[in-house]
């Protein structure tokens, strides 16, 4: 697999996230890219662990260049996460004005992940073994945000919810589930162990 003229990868990166302002996942991006004619990426077959992380690498290479580019020329902000990246337009922009961004606040701050993947050398002096421990890495970050997914739906919260939301719920359903006042033990023991999981120490009731 050749490199992808950066240009044309870059429009038709945009094309696809203009269509997704909710933002898509890594997997789900790639997923459109193999659909669009216009580039040829990732159309072999990535049976080993180097081409998947050669396909990824090259990925978040055109994203970071593409996410400095936009800041460039205030077009927007490019959230960069395996779980969601997302075009964030202007405010001016943006169909909804809270998902709208201020270019001129959105100052790029010293950011050691996207120096790793700007630079293309890095690609090349990757070893078997540097990808083993990435992906390693990288799946034990994906288990902590499962956990906390998982977590946050025992205490009938979503993703965006802060901590401050956090403790108020978890003492909310506490209070109403504790065997004291009639509530389910079970219950309890779940929403103990999900804050647990989000929260440094488990709060005591």
């Amino acid at each position: 697999m050749q490199p992808p003229d950066r240009r044309l990868f870059q429009e038709i990166l945009l094309d696809i996230l203009r269509l997704h302002p909710e933002g898509l996942s890594e997997y789900a991006l790639l997923q459109r890219l193999r659909q669009d004619s216009r580039v040829d990426f990732e159309s072999e077959r990535l049976d080993r662990p180097e081409d998947l992380f050669r396909v990824h690498f090259l990925l978040f290479h055109h994203l970071y260049v593409l996410r400095d580019e936009l800041r460039s020329t205030q077009r927007g902000e490019l959230e960069i996460q395996p779980l969601n990246i997302r075009w964030r337009l202007p405010l001016g922009e943006a169909g909804n004005a809270a998902d709208g961004v201020d270019t001129e606040g959105a100052l790029a701050c010293p950011d050691p992940l996207a120096d790793y993947y700007r630079d293309l050398t890095h690609l090349a002096a990757t070893t078997g073994a540097d990808v083993d421990r990435l992906l390693g890495q990288f799946w034990a970050r994906f288990e902590r945000y499962d956990r906390r997914a998982e977590a946050l739906s025992v205490l009938e919260l979503d993703s965006e919810a802060d901590a401050a939301s956090i403790q108020c719920q978890y003492r909310r359903l506490a209070m109403r589930h504790h065997p004291d006042r009639g509530g389910d033990p079970a219950r309890l023991q779940a929403i103990n162990a999900a804050m647990a999981i989000l929260a440094p120490r488990k709060p005591s009731v």
